[in-house]
């Protein structure tokens, strides 16, 4: 099992007159290769789910194992890699440098694992040039459209090659026809052995043929039967 979440609970500032139930005892199995998308209104605990999958915050209570990994009792050291190699997050508003061109951005993921820049440029040029956009490496962050800044951050979270692909609104910012193509390239993603899971309100990713399952998700709860589409 690639993704294993048993009677996950998540609550925010519990105890204080400001606390928020996030998440409501998940229980969540995802095999390796499959595409799955977390289906529901704002507000309703997707984009906390994500960020504990990959790692980013912890579950007040439950377990969750990804790629093998008890993410709750890792320490801080190991998490840290966890995310670097086993999880790649595609950002609702890609939090990308502007400043930084576009060949900074995607690698900057392996600075800290001391890959010499000849390397990391050609890492991040194989796959910019894959996604159509290796024409503007040397642009700056600021200065391109929406549609490929979405591509800029798909690529720097390629750039480790991860097993798992997690993306949080991914088309929320997009049109149809640039929502159309990141889901032509999570289908292309998915060709290549990857697992992706995403988070979205959006019904056209919902509906994708490229999805195998739609988890519904309400109020923190998963609901209805988690059947493919």
């Amino acid at each position: 099992m690639m993704i294993e979440l048993n009677n996950v609970e998540k609550w925010y500032n519990r105890g204080t007159v400001n606390e928020v139930h996030a998440l409501h005892r998940i229980n969540l199995a995802i095999e390796p290769n499959q595409v799955v998308c977390v289906h529901g209104p704002s507000g309703s605990g997707k984009s906390t789910l994500l960020a504990i999958l990959a790692g980013i915050i912890g579950p007040t209570s439950g377990s969750a194992v990804v790629n093998g990994r008890k993410l709750a009792r890792l320490p801080d050291r190991f998490l840290t890699i966890h995310r670097r190699d086993t999880v790649g997050f595609i950002f609702q508003r890609f939090q990308l440098i502007p400043e930084l061109s576009i060949l900074d951005n995607v690698t900057l993921p392996l600075l800290p694992l001391g890959v010499k820049p000849a390397e990391r440029n050609r890492r991040a040029m194989v796959l910019l040039d894959l996604l159509s956009i290796g024409h503007r490496a040397r642009f700056p962050a600021a200065e391109i459209s929406g549609g490929e800044q979405q591509r800029v951050a798909i690529a720097r979270a390629m750039i480790n090659d991860p097993p798992i692909i997690i993306a949080d609104e991914p088309t929320a910012h997009l049109d149809r026809a640039l929502s159309l193509e990141f889901l032509s390239i999570i289908e292309e993603f998915k060709r290549g052995g990857k697992t992706i899971v995403m988070a979205s309100h959006d019904p056209l990713v919902a509906d994708s043929a490229v999805v195998d399952r739609c988890l519904p998700m309400r109020d923190g709860r998963l609901e209805g039967p988690l059947q493919p589409i």
